[in-house]
């Protein structure tokens, strides 16, 4: 039976992070268990930065963006020699198992220690959203706002000025917060991994908005997929539309989490000390048609991103 139990945070930072370690706490606590947090993720855990805490330690954080905990990135993971550290400073503290909240990365890091014979549970905390089994991930709907409220106001200028403004977004391998934030804010384009639109179309576009009693537009863009600024210019160059690239860049990671966020998070937080009561071990935390739900971590990184084809459809209809 567990007993003990540690959380960490690993990756990039998202806001609810907080408020998931409060719910971990606190169900963990309610359930009568003795509960520890790592500093500094995988780093601290081989480092063992590693503290029992109380009630007391997690008040007042449920409106906190970033994680308390800290994070850190430890490519040397991939070592199992630096694993087993880790491993070595979970047995000393009597630590039976271990919740992780993160992305894709840290996942991966939970599924190689429960290899090792460590139960691990993980909760996705990523402003991507783009961990494939659960529909949000922890941090996306306040990214998300914090994105819209951007573009809502170079919106002004760009009327004023008569501009093509091309805002770049988060999102590596995910077009999630591109597409939603371009559906949300009526933007003229969206070019993401799941909308990919050819240079060709996107000048022919701007041509057309150009002549247009509008006059102005707003192009929304994944990172990575195009050099935002190059593109300001090549428009410039061939449309004759004056036009300015805004990169969001880590701004869109910061701020007080959403209501939606934290009550995720307060979900997922409890539902993983419920597995861990029931005796479930190797699992991550979703949530898929409101619903709470867990799936085999190796099951869970096998699974496909779900591309959001009817949003695509949404896009198209409303050109």
């Amino acid at each position: 039976m567990v007993q003990r139990i540690g959380v960490l945070t690993s990756g990039g930072d998202s806001p609810g992070m907080n408020a998931a370690i409060r719910a971990i706490v606190r169900a963990g606590l309610k359930n009568g268990k003795d509960m520890f947090v790592i500093y500094n993720g995988y780093k601290g855990l081989v480092e063992g930065q590693i503290e029992q805490v109380d009630r007391s330690f997690v008040s007042s954080i449920i409106n906190l963006g970033g994680t308390i905990l800290r994070s850190a990135r430890l490519p040397e993971f991939a070592d199992p020699a630096v694993r087993q550290r880790g491993v070595e400073q979970l047995r000393r503290h009597g630590i039976d198992a271990l919740v992780v909240i993160g992305g894709d990365g840290t996942y991966m890091g939970a599924k190689k220690l429960s290899e090792m014979g460590i139960n691990c549970i993980g909760l996705p905390g990523t402003i991507d959203n783009d961990i494939a089994c659960t529909d949000y991930t922890i941090g996306f709907d306040t990214c998300l706002n914090t994105i819209i409220n951007a573009v809502d106001k170079l919106r002004d200028t760009t009327s004023s000025h008569q501009r093509c403004s091309i805002i770049e977004v988060m999102g590596n391998r995910s077009g999630d917060l591109a597409l939603f934030s371009g559906i949300a804010c009526g933007v003229e384009l969206i070019v993401s991994s799941d909308h990919l639109i050819p240079k060709k179309d996107i000048m022919d576009a701007m041509l057309a908005q150009k002549k247009s009693a509008k006059q102005h537009a707003m192009i929304i863009v994944s990172e990575k997929l195009f050099d935002v600024q190059e593109l300001a210019r090549e428009i410039e160059r061939e449309v004759g539309f004056e036009s300015r690239a805004e990169v969001l860049g880590r701004i869109q990671r910061g701020g007080s989490p959403s209501a939606f966020d934290r009550i995720l998070a307060s979900r997922m937080g409890a539902y993983a000390i419920d597995c861990l009561v029931q005796g479930k071990s190797g699992r991550c935390i979703a949530i898929v048609g409101n619903e709470m739900v867990d799936y085999d971590i190796y099951e869970a990184l096998a699974m496909q991103r779900n591309p959001h084809t009817h949003l695509v459809r949404v896009i198209d209809n409303l050109k």
